[in-house]
C-alpha cells in the first residue's frame, strides 16, 4: 500500500473510542489503525485507492503519472480539450477498418471545429502559436512565456486586440514580459524575431503598459553581462569585473537614466582593458545592440566617477 494514500484514509480517526487516547498507530500492511494505548483496533480493511505501483524518485512518479499535462496559459485552450490522435491503431496496434478510420476522421474533424468555434477561440489560437514561436526563437524560458500569454489574455478581455495586428500585440507582450521578469531580450532582438516592424511593436507595448498598468521594474546592467559576455566570447573573471564595476557604479548613483545595455557593454570593455583581454569596442557594442559611440560615452561616464586608471 502507498503510505501518502493510505495516511489519507484516517485523517476522519482522531481518537480512540475507548480510551480517548490519540496516539494511533497505522498499520498499512493490514490497512488497520490501531490505538497505541489499549490495543483497540481503531478501524480495519481500509481500502487504498491509489496506485498499485511505488515510485521513490521524481522521475519515477512522473513516469508513472496517469494524470495529463498540467494546465498551461499558453495554449488557447488551457489544454484541457480531449484531443483526438492521428495513429488510426486500437489498444492492441492493430490497424483500425476502413469505416471506423473515416468515423474517427469526422470526429477528429468536429472535434477541432469545436475547440475554435468563436472568435475569441480563434483569436487566441493564432495568438498562442505566435507566441510560441517567438519564445522558441528567442530562446525565451517557460515561465516567460506563460507570463507574456497571461498578458495577451488580459489585453484580450479589456479589448486591446479589436482593430490591431494579433502579431503585434503577441510580440508586444513577450517583450513585456521580459521586461518586467527582467530577461535581457532587446525591443530589436524581439522584433527581429517577430513578422512586425519594431515600431508597431513599440506602440503596442506602450498602449499594454498604459492600459493595464503595469508598473516596469528598473533594468539593471548587471543582468546584461552574461548574455553579451557569451556573445564575444570572454571569460568569466572578466565577466565578474565588470559585474564589480557596475555594483560600484550603482552605489555612487551614476547608472541611473542609463540604457542597461550599454552601461553592460562599456563595463565589460573596461574590464577586458583591466584583464588584459583583448577585445574591441566594435565587437562589444555590435554583441550589446549599441552603437560604438555610446560604449564611449559609457566608458567616460564610469572612468571618471569611478577613478579609474587606464
Amino acid at each position: 500500500m502507498a503510505l501518502g494514500s493510505f495516511s489519507n484514509k484516517i485523517k476522519s480517526f482522531n481518537k480512540c473510542p475507548e480510551c480517548g487516547s490519540t496516539h494511533l498507530i497505522e498499520d498499512s500492511e493490514q490497512g488497520e489503525v490501531i490505538c497505541g494505548n489499549c490495543g483497540l483496533v481503531v478501524s480495519e480493511q481500509i481500502m487504498d485507492n491509489g496506485p498499485e505501483w511505488r515510485a521513490f524518485t521524481i522521475e519515477e512518479k512522473s513516469e508513472r503519472s496517469r494524470v495529463g499535462s498540467p494546465t498551461s496559459l499558453s495554449i488557447h485552450d488551457k489544454g484541457l480539450s480531449t484531443v483526438i490522435d492521428r495513429i488510426n491503431r486500437d489498444a492492441f496496434g492493430r490497424r483500425l477498418p476502413t469505416s471506423t478510420r473515416l468515423q474517427m476522421l469526422r470526429l477528429r474533424k468536429w472535434q477541432i471545429r469545436a475547440r475554435v468555434h468563436s472568435s475569441v477561440d480563434r483569436n487566441l489560437a493564432q495568438a498562442m502559436a505566435e507566441l510560441d514561436r517567438l519564445a522558441d526563437k528567442l530562446h525565451v524560458p517557460s515561465s516567460v512565456k506563460e507570463k507574456a500569454a497571461l498578458i495577451y489574455r488580459r489585453a484580450l478581455d479589456k479589448g486591446l486586440v479589436r482593430g490591431r495586428s494579433i502579431l503585434a500585440i503577441a510580440a508586444a507582450s513577450l517583450y513585456a514580459a521580459c521586461r518586467f521578469t527582467q530577461t535581457s531580450r532587446t525591443l530589436k532582438e524581439t522584433a527581429s524575431a517577430s513578422l512586425v516592424k519594431k515600431k508597431d511593436i513599440a506602440r503596442c507595448y506602450r498602449l499594454i503598459l498604459r492600459e493595464l498598468e503595469i508598473k516596469m521594474p528598473i533594468a539593471d546592467p548587471i543582468r546584461c553581462i552574461p548574455k553579451i559576455g557569451s556573445e564575444v566570447g570572454i571569460g568569466e573573471q572578466t565577466q565578474q569585473k565588470a559585474i564589480e564595476l557596475l555594483r560600484l557604479a550603482g552605489e555612487k548613483k551614476i547608472i541611473a537614466g542609463k540604457d542597461p545595455m550599454g552601461l553592460a557593454a562599456a563595463a565589460l570593455y573596461i574590464a577586458c582593458v583591466l584583464e588584459e583581454e583583448k577585445k574591441t569596442q566594435r565587437e562589444i557594442a555590435e554583441a550589446a545592440g549599441v552603437t560604438e559611440v555610446t560604449v564611449r560615452n559609457r566608458y567616460k561616464g564610469l572612468k571618471e566617477p569611478l577613478n579609474l586608471d587606464i
